[in-house]
């Protein structure tokens, strides 16, 4: 009998593994999986769309604590100066249909109009593929391309875990450090952390 139940718990952990390594195709220092989606204006984007450029993907939901608080300014803020230095920022929408965050591209436009977001694209993901492949767990989750196409940083968008605005000044922000280190042509300073916020509704 305690054999059966020692094959049955060790057939478990190898399928829980699998889907692991399944759902985190992502690895900081490997190329970043391709994908392709509808942005908010029905348009097809391709992360190959962009290829020679550095490219931050940042997962939202409108509707958790954690984004509202980086929508106070920090975003827009940080896309705002990306975008400036002609990075691509990549807003990717992954909150399944009927749950909370969920939008079509006309409530997307909506939230980027009442935001002032300043990304280059809002992309659609409600199947929560993309979402997946990435490993994205959680609102917000910041992930840096560099221009050849390898992923540099991977986790939280700031070093404070907490839903307060007034931490935002306190706390190093990951992005930005991120790519003023690639412009410098360093190593990253931290190239991965623990995402902190809402969990991403698949």
């Amino acid at each position: 009998m305690k054999r059966l139940v020692l094959i049955a718990v060790s057939a478990v952990s190898v399928a829980g593994l699998s889907a692991t390594v399944h759902a985190a195709d992502a690895k900081v220092g490997q190329p970043a999986p391709a994908f392709t989606l509808k942005d908010a204006d029905g348009k097809t984007r391709s992360l190959a769309d962009f290829k020679g450029k550095t490219v931050v993907l940042e997962w939202t939901n409108a509707d958790c604590p954690f984004v509202k608080k980086h929508y106070s300014g920090n975003l827009q803020a940080q896309q705002g100066q990306a975008t400036g230095e002609d990075v691509v920022w990549l807003t990717i929408n992954s909150s399944a249909e009927g749950k909370q965050g969920h939008v079509d591209g006309a409530a997307a436009k909506q939230v980027i109009a009442s935001s002032g977001g300043k990304q280059t694209a809002y992309l659609l993901d409600s199947p929560g593929n993309v979402g997946r492949l990435y490993g994205a767990k959680t609102t917000p989750h910041l992930y840096v391309i560099d221009a050849k196409g390898t992923l540099q940083y991977a986790g939280a968008i700031d070093s404070i875990p907490s839903s307060k605005v007034e931490d935002i000044s306190k706390a190093t922000q990951y992005v930005p450090q991120a790519l003023a280190d690639l412009n410098a042509g360093k190593p990253l300073r931290v190239a991965s952390t623990q995402p902190y916020g809402c969990s991403v509704k698949y």
